[in-house]
């Protein structure tokens, strides 16, 4: 072993440093990511479905980040007063990626504030770590005069470190800022997993076909999910019938993101050409909640447009009632009772095709 503070961060650390959506949906396997689904389309609240899974994930990685604290101290002489000096010259040339990730988070650095706090360039690294170690060495003094010493020591395996207040300030320092940032890429990774997966079960389990993007060779009962090559374009598009077509945009944004709600409200075209023929469009827009007093509603209404949002149990049928009363859709979940919908959303979501969109 050596100085460089990443040679102690344990392979399962890394592991989970960063992955995508694919990888989080080999993992889960087919069965759970159809059941989340089926759950999401019956009023359940994603966040609440996958919190286990994030809860798994902080665990792990903050025991490995506690492992690496242990380790490092046991081999390294002075630390962790040494740590920002390590770190000024590794964080420089670290990688590969998820090793650099890793040791970020033990500065306080996540993707967000390395934007902001040092404007993305790394020119800006050695005056953070000087402020950061600055100001964790004259909290420690206070903590110390406040609360007292503390002295021990902690052990995993055959590592032993000391402690003191400098020791924790920065173990919790780095957890902190490994929670944070894992939270962040955790609620955007389901988001952008489950928003596709989601949309494409509602239209195939409303008995619309999926075909390829833009592909006009079908106009009647279809649809298609888009990739956004401009900011303009839905995540769905569906063609009812010749001449009219609805697009849908879906987004697991709650009442504390009112902008980008907006933005989803003035994105969209009330018609749509394929070079034929002219569509009149209407805009569905899918969030999971609005909050009280909100103006989207009446916005969306001047686009000739509606908010559905998912935290209703019954939001499904709403999507069926907007249909039926703006292109004339039919659909057996019309005349169902709501007590009805659930062990039909999941028996018909048990045998669609539902293919993992990247």
């Amino acid at each position: 072993m050596t100085d460089l503070l990443g040679n102690y961060i344990p392979k399962l650390g890394l592991s989970l440093a960063k992955y995508k959506g694919q990888q989080i949906a080999d993992r889960l396997g087919e069965e759970v990511v159809r059941e989340t689904v089926a759950s999401i389309l019956c009023g359940y609240n994603l966040r609440t479905l996958t919190e286990n899974l994030t809860r798994r994930r902080l665990t792990l990685s903050n025991g490995a980040m506690v492992k690496t604290f242990i380790d490092a101290a046991n081999k390294i002489d002075n630390f962790p007063e040494k740590l920002s000096a390590i770190l000024s010259k590794e964080l420089k040339e670290a990688t590969p990626v998820e090793r650099k990730i890793f040791l970020n988070w033990i500065v306080g650095l996540t993707g967000k504030s390395i934007q902001n706090v040092l404007r993305s360039t790394s020119e800006n690294l050695e005056g953070y770590l000087n402020n950061f170690q600055d100001s964790i060495e004259k909290a420690c003094v206070v903590c110390k005069e406040e609360f007292g010493e503390i002295k021990g020591e902690l052990k995993i395996g055959s590592s032993v470190a000391l402690v003191d207040w400098l020791f924790i300030s920065y173990l919790n320092a780095a957890i902190g800022s490994q929670t944070l940032a894992i939270r962040g890429s955790e609620k955007s990774m389901y988001g952008k997993m489950f928003e596709p997966l989601v949309l494409s079960a509602l239209l195939q389990l409303l008995g619309f076909k999926r075909v390829k993007e833009s592909d006009y060779s079908q106009k009647e009962r279809v649809f298609w999910l888009s990739h956004r090559k401009n900011k303009r374009e839905s995540d769905a598009t569906l063609l009812y019938e010749a001449g009219v077509g609805v697009y849908f945009d879906i987004g697991f944004i709650g009442p504390g993101n009112p902008e980008i709600t907006l933005d989803k409200v003035s994105r969209f075209e009330r018609f749509l050409e394929d070079g034929y023929r002219k569509f009149e469009m209407k805009t569905i827009i899918i969030v999971d909640r609005i909050g009280d007093g909100s103006r989207i509603e009446g916005l969306a209404a001047k686009i000739n447009g509606h908010i559905v949002q998912m935290s209703m149990a019954h939001w499904v049928k709403v999507i069926c009632e907007i249909l039926k009363s703006t292109i004339g859709f039919k659909h057996p979940i019309l005349s169902m009772q709501y007590s009805e919908l659930e062990s039909y959303i999941r028996e018909k979501v048990g045998k669609i095709d539902l293919k993992f969109e990247s």
